[in-house]
């Protein structure tokens, strides 16, 4: 993730990021309060990110059910669709860790 925040500031000509927002989804199996932790160490070592804030957005887990067509909670339910009784699932939502915004400070 430093390395992509370093590629986007170096490609805008930006030297500061007050604040990135990241959007982690709910069975992404990254730890939340692991990912603040390493950030606080990892940003005082840039100095483009000295003063940053980190905000993490969760996305719910949705698994979507071929049989029947519906869509349910994956961390509730898990694999087996509740409404029917089918294996026949796969995760449509939930997994995701992506840069959602980039802040920089203004002038």
């Amino acid at each position: 993730m430093i390395d992509e925040l370093k590629a986007v500031a170096a490609d805008n000509d930006v030297q500061d990021i007050s604040k990135v927002v990241v959007e982690l989804g709910e069975v992404s199996t990254v730890i939340p309060s692991y990912l603040q932790d390493c950030w606080k160490w990892a940003a005082v070592k840039h100095d483009f990110l000295k003063n940053c804030e980190l905000c993490i957005e969760t996305i719910p887990a949705v698994t979507y059910c071929e049989a029947c067509g519906k869509e349910y909670g994956t961390v509730e339910f898990g694999r087996a669709c509740p409404c029917c009784g089918s294996g026949r699932t796969y995760l449509i939502r939930g997994n995701e860790f992506l840069i959602k915004e980039i802040e920089v400070p203004e002038v």
